[in-house]
């Protein structure tokens, strides 16, 4: 069954809809990184936040207010309308919600408990519904009144991308007839102080593929799909394949030969029918990590001989975490939709010094195209601790 993805709702550094995303994607914008004090004690670091309000929860969900849930709230609204044809057209038990996070509201929860051993109090508005998991799709059940399957999947920086593949099990298995799927996280130094413990942020914009790589950003996003059984007006992207597996060599350290990582994309281009050839373009997930993109580069370039172009959009958007998969999963839905008139493509941002120890790979400029000739297919890649890999395959629907 097709798997049509209907309707984007996003938000991130690059901008507040897909409009604005798009636009500052595709001309490599990074001024959305940018450098802050106070998540970490004594140093100033890159960070790619969402600047400006957000919009806030409705009252009667109040209990529920976080950064997550109105970073969430953002991306719904973008497609509200869209989501009431579905629940018009399906009913409300027929929809189901299916997101990805790592953070949840785990930063309230932080300030709340700061507050508790200062005052021996929870601050007024506190709730520990917040920090749950589950609470992006409690959240968004409530809020637009759903009562089919909704749960959240967190697999670390692969949790969106799974929550996109469930999506596309839901509607197999006829248990819906549309899903939202997606993912959210938001900032909190919960996060930058564990990765910072681990040696992974670095002080400058990332740098993925260089030579003089030295770990990741972080950045907060929202991403809600729309996926259906039928396509909407326009020429329609689907989600034609994916691909997942779990190497379980170490619980933060990819394994080196990169074989769990070839082996997800080698799932995802069975899953879609497709041969490594028939991919127009694959977005990586190109953390900037020494042993991330060493590990990348190698199933890439075993699985791709023929070269495919690629971009790690990063430096853009900063490493978002629960939220990554499904944002750049946007990203190639983006290069595929109407609007992208020239056909552009992510381009790759680094300081073009290769690792001589790397194999090469197709880097994506600003000035490369996507074939304007039907079918296109683009791919997107999401590793995550625990050896947990995941590859999504993003194409014109057949």
């Amino acid at each position: 069954m097709t798997a049509y993805l209907n309707a984007l709702g996003v938000i991130c550094a690059l901008g507040r809809d897909k409009h604005s995303v798009a636009r500052n994607l595709f001309a490599g914008d990074c001024s959305g990184l940018r450098v802050e004090n106070g998540w970490v004690a004594e140093r100033a670091m890159p960070v790619a936040s969402v600047s400006g309000e957000l919009a806030p929860i409705p009252q009667a969900l109040a209990l529920q207010g976080s950064r997550n849930n109105q970073l969430l709230l953002e991306a719904g609204l973008q497609i509200r309308a869209e989501i009431d044809q579905a629940i018009q057209a399906y009913g409300r038990t027929r929809i189901g919600i299916v997101l990805g996070t790592s953070t949840s509201g785990i930063d309230e929860a932080s300030h709340g408990i700061a507050h508790y051993l200062r005052e021996q109090h929870f601050p007024e508005g506190y709730d520990y519904q917040q920090q749950e998991l589950s609470a992006p799709a409690n959240f968004l059940s409530d809020w637009l009144g759903l009562s089919g399957p909704s749960y959240v999947i967190s697999t670390a920086c692969t949790s969106s991308a799974r929550a996109l593949m469930s999506a596309r099990r839901l509607l197999d298995l006829g248990l819906c007839d549309a899903v939202l799927c997606g993912g959210v996280d938001s900032l909190c130094k919960l996060t930058l102080n564990g990765f910072s413990a681990l040696e992974a942020v670095s002080s400058e914009r990332c740098n993925p593929f260089s030579v003089n790589r030295s770990g990741i950003n972080i950045g907060e996003a929202a991403v809600l799909f729309l996926m259906s059984k039928t396509p909407a007006d326009g020429p329609p992207i689907a989600l034609l394949g994916d691909g997942a597996s779990s190497d379980a060599h170490h619980i933060s350290a990819p394994e080196p030969s990169g074989r769990g990582a070839r082996q997800a994309m080698e799932k995802a281009l069975r899953c879609a029918g497709l041969e490594p050839g028939q991919i127009d373009y694959l977005n990586l997930h190109g953390t900037a990590t020494q042993h991330n993109d060493a590990m990348e580069s190698l199933a890439v370039a075993g699985l791709f001989s023929a070269g495919v172009p690629c971009s790690s959009t990063k430096p853009m958007t900063g490493h978002t975490l629960g939220a990554a998969g499904a944002l750049e999963a946007a990203f190639c839905w983006l290069a595929l939709s109407a609007e992208n008139t020239t056909q552009a493509l992510p381009p790759h941002i680094w300081d073009g010094q290769a690792d001589p120890a790397l194999p090469a790979l197709d880097w994506t400029s600003a000035g490369t195209r996507l074939k304007p000739t039907q079918p296109r297919r683009l791919m997107s890649n999401s590793f995550a601790f625990g050896g947990n890999n995941v590859s999504l395959i993003i194409g014109d629907a057949p």
